[in-house]
């Protein structure tokens, strides 16, 4: 079963509450929650604050995509919020280690997630530790981006692999996930659908729907 894990990054923010309803009545597996701090990537979202103010309105399992330079330094802070899940980055400059094993170490699942330019190759020693391996679609920063089609190639990678070892870890793909090339991604081997645009622009509940017929 593939998942579906909106971005709130593309929600109206002033009802994000009704819109989280939304998302659970169209059968959203996830909610994905992009931080961003203005260093690792150019734009700045929300950070605890937030995550724990919207905990309240949903059961729905939090994913916390932390876009940021430090994410050893706010680990605790995202899990007390109410994050079930925390994925950071291969390209921060701290030991990647150190930040997966905080994060499992505050009773939260860890992931890893890559950029575009980054290849699968530098991920392959971590999946042991990780429950998820998020594949970027699209440069880190902004939502609306066009979907980059050389990812294809690194989710077939990353599934042939992850097989191959016999490893427990859902592939996640985020950025430039629509409803025309949804099907695609999926036989290309992702189980996790990242979607903000392509749920929040229109009808939400019949969005979702869309990607979990197809």
């Amino acid at each position: 079963m593939v998942m579906i894990s909106p971005s709130i990054l593309s929600a109206d923010f002033s009802r994000l509450c009704d819109e989280i309803k939304l998302c659970e009545r169209g059968g959203a597996d996830l909610l994905h929650l992009d931080v961003m701090d203005g260093h690792f990537v150019p734009n700045i979202t929300f950070g605890p604050v937030v995550i724990k103010s919207i905990r309240k309105c949903t059961k729905l399992p939090f994913e916390a995509h932390l876009m940021i330079e430090r994410p050893d330094k706010y680990v605790r802070d995202f899990v007390n919020a109410g994050s079930d899940i925390i994925l950071v980055h291969r390209e921060i400059k701290i030991s990647i280690e150190d930040v997966l094993r905080k994060i499992r170490d505050h009773g939260a699942e860890p992931g890893i997630a890559i950029n575009p330019e980054t290849p699968f190759e530098k991920v392959k020693k971590y999946l042991d530790s990780v429950e998820y391996l998020l594949i970027m679609g699209v440069h880190p920063g902004f939502s609306g981006q066009s979907f980059i089609n050389s990812t294809l190639e690194k989710i077939k990678e990353a599934r042939n692999y992850i097989e191959s070892e016999k490893l427990d870890v859902k592939i996640e793909v985020d950025g430039g996930v629509k409803h025309h090339n949804a099907r695609e991604i999926v036989d290309a081997g992702a189980s996790v659908l990242v979607a903000a645009s392509a749920i929040f622009r229109g009808n939400v509940e019949d969005n979702i729907k869309r990607f979990k017929k197809l």
